[in-house]
């Protein structure tokens, strides 16, 4: 019997890597997103609608009878200071940062529980460690991941569910992209030069792949982690460091 892994965002960047990695590996995987991705099953999902997320993985649960890994990564950015933070941009990034982390995790609690195991992996951020200028909303949203999957591990430790954070830093993805260019397109600077720049704020001197932050979250689903529980693991060529 194949396990059963479920990824919020797994659609493209570090969501995609990370279903192909789990398929690599003999899994089962589906994929909750609003937009289709080309691997996994596909389950059309509004991760910020509760209801949807509940749906959707108590139906998984039911035919299956089981859910081995829950890897929450659906996320959005916003490149904005508190001043240029408005209150709907805030709900936006917190329904679909934390609140679809939330009700991923709570969906699937029942199942692990029963079956007496489980491995939720939670892709924060560096930013859930640090912090960084013109990112209010996604920072705070980060942090609380990181809250969200200390509080998870101890809770559910008693019934041998583990819960950990892959805080990556900067992985060159869609979001990157996007963020870069918004950032761009307000400041009028040159993606390329600002592309650079950014490879050279890391110790290691590039950027980060979404293949890397796959591997390390696929070891922190397995089993060669039994130990590894409620911590906050950093994947950022060195950045935090200082």
């Amino acid at each position: 019997m194949k396990k059963i892994a479920i990824v919020t965002g797994g659609s493209k960047g570090i969501g995609l890597a990370i279903v192909n990695k789990f398929i690599s590996q003999g899994y089962e995987v589906f994929n909750l997103d609003l937009i289709a991705g080309d691997k996994g099953h596909f389950i059309q999902c509004d991760v910020s609608k509760v209801a949807e997320v509940e749906v959707a993985i108590h139906d998984i649960a039911k035919i299956h009878g089981r859910i081995d890994s829950l890897i929450c990564n659906a996320g959005v950015h916003l490149s904005a200071n508190i001043e240029q933070t408005s209150e709907q941009e805030l709900d936006r990034i917190f329904a679909i940062n934390v609140k679809g982390a939330y009700a991923a995790i709570k969906a699937s609690l029942p199942t692990m529980k029963s079956q007496q195991c489980g491995s939720i992996v939670i892709i924060a951020s560096d930013q859930a460690i640090v912090a960084k200028t013109g990112s209010f909303a996604y920072n705070l949203s980060k942090h609380a991941l990181a809250s969200l999957a200390k509080t998870t591990a101890l809770d559910y430790a008693q019934y041998n569910i583990r819960a950990n954070a892959v805080c990556p830093g900067t992985i060159e993805t869609p979001l990157y992209h996007n963020a870069i260019d918004s950032y761009c397109a307000k400041s009028g600077s040159d993606k390329a030069i600002i592309h650079q720049e950014e490879a050279a704020l890391q110790p290691l001197g590039r950027l980060g792949q979404p293949h890397e932050v796959a591997e390390y979250a696929y070891f922190l689903a397995s089993d060669n982690a039994a130990f590894v529980t409620g911590s906050l693991q950093v994947i950022d060529g060195g950045y935090t460091t200082g």
